[in-house]
């Protein structure tokens, strides 16, 4: 575990490094989860499999103990500090692809511009608060510039994006937790993510 100092306290990075990798994939974790939730560690055993080092990320909130999250800005903030300092020293010059679950994914989202991501893997997009479908995130997907993959259940009470330009949807069967076929889960990250790595699939 490596301990990443942010303007808003201490993150810590769960690293996992495959041997001669062609790249990079860092990972946040939903709300009220940790970087143990099924879906990023079978996101994690599938991008591992593809020689891509993994980085999962816990927010300085959750290492302080709180169960709520910090607002988005300070998120925002901690995620770069951590991606700027991953790049510069234990994933230095590997293509990076940022990604997230839930809530993680909307940080990866917000940021990818400003981390220099390749592309952002979001597991279980929240598209909208549980019966809200008025009070739309779509925006933050919509904004991505760079190739999009959206690991959603079929039955996700927060709602399933659309395909768009550069955004691939991949429905498992499930819901916002995605533990119902994690094969498809990984499978998925599996046929997309080999893209992004100069060795390209193993």
């Amino acid at each position: 575990m490596i301990a990443v100092d942010t303007p808003h306290g201490p993150a810590h990075v769960h690293l996992h490094e495959a041997p001669g990798p062609g790249a990079a994939l860092v990972i946040g974790h939903g709300a009220g989860g940790g970087v143990g939730a099924k879906d990023i560690v079978a996101a994690t055993d599938a991008a591992l499999g593809l020689g891509f080092s993994v980085a999962l990320v816990e927010q300085p909130y959750r290492v302080a103990g709180r169960k709520s999250p910090a607002p988005a800005s300070q998120l925002d903030t901690a995620w770069r500090a951590v991606v700027e300092h991953l790049c510069e020293n234990e994933l230095a010059g590997l293509p990076l692809v940022a990604g997230g679950r839930s809530l993680g994914a909307r940080v990866a989202c917000r940021t990818a511009a400003d981390t220099g991501a390749l592309g952002v893997l979001c597991l279980a997009f929240p598209v909208h608060p549980p019966g809200r479908p008025e009070k739309s995130r779509l925006e933050e997907l919509d904004a991505v510039a760079v190739p999009v993959l959206v690991v959603q259940g079929d039955s996700d009470p927060f709602g399933m994006p659309p395909a768009a330009a550069g955004r691939t949807v991949v429905t498992v069967a499930g819901d916002h937790g995605l533990k119902k076929d994690l094969a498809a889960v990984a499978g998925a990250v599996r046929d997309w993510l080999p893209r992004f790595s100069p060795a390209g699939s193993r």
